[in-house]
């Protein structure tokens, strides 16, 4: 695993750069990573954000873009808008999770 400087911290990530650590991550490391990604955090982001922090606490996994829709009330669209190009995969690497075993 490498380590890499996030928000003035050393943070374990893998090739990816999804983090290995949930637990070193916080709203400024989300801050970081959402710039590097292109996107500044608005409340919108952080719904979603905190969606996947809740469901990944009670499942284990990130959820995919129908769980997201059917249970934490959060559009395809929305997704797309709020985190272009791959929205699963972008918003579990903000959120500081594993990159989703659905996303390539």
């Amino acid at each position: 695993m490498a380590e890499k400087q996030i928000a003035g911290k050393t943070i374990e990530v893998t090739d990816d750069g999804f983090m290995v650590k949930h637990e070193q991550w916080d709203r400024e490391v989300a801050a970081a990573i959402a710039a590097e990604e292109g996107i500044e955090l608005t409340d919108d982001h952080w719904k979603v954000l905190e969606f996947i922090d809740k469901d990944f606490k009670e499942k284990g996994a990130v959820p995919g873009i129908r769980r997201m829709n059917k249970v934490g009330g959060i559009s395809t669209k929305e997704l797309y808008t709020l985190f272009p190009d791959g929205p699963v995969k972008k918003a579990a690497k903000i959120a500081g999770y594993p990159k989703p075993a659905s996303c390539v």
